[in-house]
């Protein structure tokens, strides 16, 4: 089994059958991430057509500002979904600081929502990884994947402290600092992404597809010096331990058992 765990299969647009064919192909249990209420709308239409897709209810730290005063409506979602991504705060990309309230705002709604409903959370930090970290200490939240970290090579220790997974994506195969990224997190808290279709594009000038995750894991597998093999079962027994005692979200993950006789936590 291959795991995917930050993918936004909403965007995949006339591509999407094809990503839908290739995921089956290849077992890709992939994370589908909103960025927003119809994005969650949009993915949770799609993972009803694949077993392999897990919907996650969030508002990207872009889109935060737009639902900052408009918090309880997001509640529904938060209680069907059995994840919570993409959430979090970007101090890098949104240089406006009059937007970083609603982020703040946002955020601090859906950890709250994490940790009083005990859900998974899906993050992003960009050029917030100093403040994302006390929040987590904060809420108290000790099942985050860390989406795509970029950040200074001395606080992974403290995400490390807190329990937290980092997913390694496509980047690793272009950048001597995410690769530096990959050797520092230990590989008990690995995890694989793609960020499919828009992270491969802003990278390669390509739409991403979901076989990428083949090359990703196949970097990590040369940088942590195991087999490939060794890599996706590392990867998968770490998305497992993610799930946990979780039985709502290993029900939605039930792909990863396809036997039936194979008891879901």
């Amino acid at each position: 089994m291959l795991i995917d765990a930050h993918a936004h299969m909403d965007r995949f647009g006339p591509d999407l059958e094809e990503a839908l064919t290739e995921i089956q192909r290849h077992r890709i249990l992939t994370v589908g991430v909103a960025m927003d209420p119809p994005s969650w709308a949009e993915t949770r239409r799609i993972a009803d057509r694949c077993d392999f897709v897990v919907p996650a209810i969030g508002v990207h730290p872009w889109n935060a500002p737009d639902y900052a005063d408009r918090l309880p409506d997001l509640a529904p979602a938060i209680e069907d979904s059995v994840m919570i991504g993409e959430i979090g705060l970007d101090f890098h990309w949104v240089e406006d600081k009059a937007a970083w309230t609603g982020q703040r705002k946002v955020l601090d709604f859906f950890l709250a929502a994490a940790a009083d409903q005990d859900k998974a959370v899906n993050l992003h930090t960009k050029g917030a990884e100093e403040e994302i970290l006390e929040s987590l200490r904060r809420y108290n939240i000790r099942r985050a994947i860390v989406h795509w970290y970029s950040g200074p090579l001395e606080l992974i220790r403290e995400f490390v402290g807190l329990g937290s997974w980092f997913t390694i994506g496509l980047e690793v195969l272009h950048s001597d600092h995410i690769r530096a990224v990959a050797r520092a997190v230990p590989s008990h808290l690995l995890l694989t992404e793609t960020d499919n279709p828009g992270g491969p594009a802003w990278l390669t000038g390509s739409p991403g597809r979901p076989g990428l995750i083949l090359d990703v894991v196949q970097a990590l597998a040369e940088i942590k010096q195991v087999t490939g093999r060794e890599m996706e079962e590392i990867v998968t027994d770490n998305f497992i331990r993610l799930i946990g005692r979780d039985q709502a979200l290993g029900r939605a993950c039930q792909s990863l058992w396809p036997t039936p006789d194979k008891e879901v936590p």
